[in-house]
């Protein structure tokens, strides 16, 4: 199959530093690559992900994020010059309702974000024409009236993380600088604990700045430790030297590539049960699913003894670029086939 992909315009392909969904994206690309498939992304001119990338896109422009105006004209771009391939997987918001894509090609969508009375009524209009992708059980749970074409979990390449000793001694929290996020909490918990933190965020945005400066800074002593953003290198390498990645979610996520990056680097995960965290974390086998502080400290401390062993072949078997690239490229063939058609659910 020849596969045209779209990434949104804020972030490059694969990202320097923070992008979930750039770096999925990268996966996708790669992983489909590999298994035969000829790839066409359509991305921001500074991506460097080894496939075919058309020109005439801008640089990424972080300070856009979020804006029609910024992902519009991507967009328009975008579908003109994926005009030759047999399907193409939008992973934009806008992309798919623009109304002079081609009307020939089947396209795909993934929901990279969680579910809003407002998201779902889009989604469910969306799904009359394109099959949508849900990341996790719970996110296609949560868009309860949307028709899910499939449930396909992230994958990373195992290949491309190193596996880490733990022997940094720290609990590591690695994230956005947003209250969603939990980094309060991630720090009472490292203390409850009794174990060193260090806090790897992005922290760019103006109510990021002001969240940290409000509320996490006055908190942090001796054995806390800011970091700020780390580059792709910088956070492979937190990841290995942690003992434990504590990810106290304060929201329904709708997967989190973090975890599944900690798992492949042997680290395990504690976090809250919330969102997917029960679909990525086997509790007491790659990590913990705790509430509260105190429960949040005594499974960072019995994390630290679990098997990273473990947690590398979680991602093997469940979460692999591989696996990840296979199933979408099933989900393919079969809208090719007309075996599919968007809006009925598997």
């Amino acid at each position: 199959m020849r596969i045209g992909l779209i990434a949104p315009p804020w972030v490059p392909v694969p990202p320097t530093a923070y992008g979930g969904t750039e770096a999925v994206i990268h996966a996708l690309a790669t992983g489909l690559a590999a298994a035969g498939h000829s790839v066409v992304l359509a991305a921001s001119s500074d991506s460097s992900s080894p496939v075919e990338r058309p020109g005439g896109f801008a640089p990424a422009a972080r300070s856009g994020m979020g804006q029609s105006m910024s992902e519009l004209p991507h967009v328009i771009r975008a579908y003109d010059a994926l005009a030759g391939v047999d399907l193409i997987h939008d992973h934009t918001l806008i992309g798919p309702l623009y109304r002079h894509r081609p009307q020939d090609i089947p396209v795909v969508c993934t929901m990279h974000t969680g579910m809003t009375p407002e998201l779902r009524s889009v989604y469910r209009m969306m799904a009359r024409d394109t099959a949508l992708v849900a990341i996790s059980r719970n996110q296609a749970a949560a868009a309860r009236d949307v028709p899910i074409a499939r449930v396909i979990h992230h994958g990373v390449d195992p290949a491309t993380i190193p596996f880490g000793d733990g022997r940094g001694g720290y609990a590591l929290f690695l994230g956005r600088m947003d209250p969603s996020k939990g980094v309060v909490e991630a720090v009472m918990a490292a203390r409850s604990a009794g174990m060193p933190l260090r806090i790897a965020a992005k922290m760019s945005a103006r109510e990021e700045i002001d969240y940290f400066r409000d509320a996490v800074e006055p908190l942090l002593g001796g054995n806390e430790e800011f970091l700020g953003e780390p580059d792709a290198g910088g956070k492979l390498e937190l990841l290995g030297g942690a003992l434990a990645l504590i990810n106290p979610l304060q929201w329904d996520e709708p997967f989190g590539m973090v975890m599944i990056e900690s798992l492949a680097a042997g680290t395990p995960v504690v976090a809250a049960p919330r969102g997917a965290a029960p679909e990525i974390v086997d509790d007491g086998v790659t990590g913990f699913l705790r509430n509260g502080t105190e429960e949040l400290g005594l499974a960072l401390r019995a994390a630290a003894v679990l098997d990273r062993r473990d947690c590398r072949a979680a991602v093997e078997r469940h979460f692999s670029a591989e696996l990840m690239a296979r199933r979408h490229a099933s989900l393919y063939a079969e809208l090719l086939a007309g075996e599919r058609r968007p809006g009925r659910p598997s």
